[in-house]
């Protein structure tokens, strides 16, 4: 039976953005990253499952470089799968 998904939440500087979501990315176990502005307004939301998270680290990259470009605080909301730990 699958457990119910954590969420997590990251302060981070708009320079600091892709380097922490790469982060993030390789730990393997995220089914959800949503970016929100230091408002809590939501910028991007990217799902992620296993097996296609490879095919989207590049554009997915080059989004949120665009992003990182243009905040300079954000915050970014991890959904996690415990069953993928």
């Amino acid at each position: 039976m699958p457990s119910d998904p954590t969420w997590e939440e990251f302060q981070v500087k708009g320079e600091q953005l892709l380097a922490k979501v790469k982060e993030l990315v390789h730990q393997g176990n995220i089914r959800r990253l949503i970016i929100a502005n230091d408002e809590g307004k939501t910028l991007v939301e990217f799902p992620l499952t296993v097996g296609v998270v490879g095919v989207l680290l590049v554009p997915m990259a080059v989004a949120i470089g665009a992003i990182a470009a243009v905040v300079t605080d954000c915050t970014i909301r991890v959904e996690r799968d415990e069953d993928l730990t």
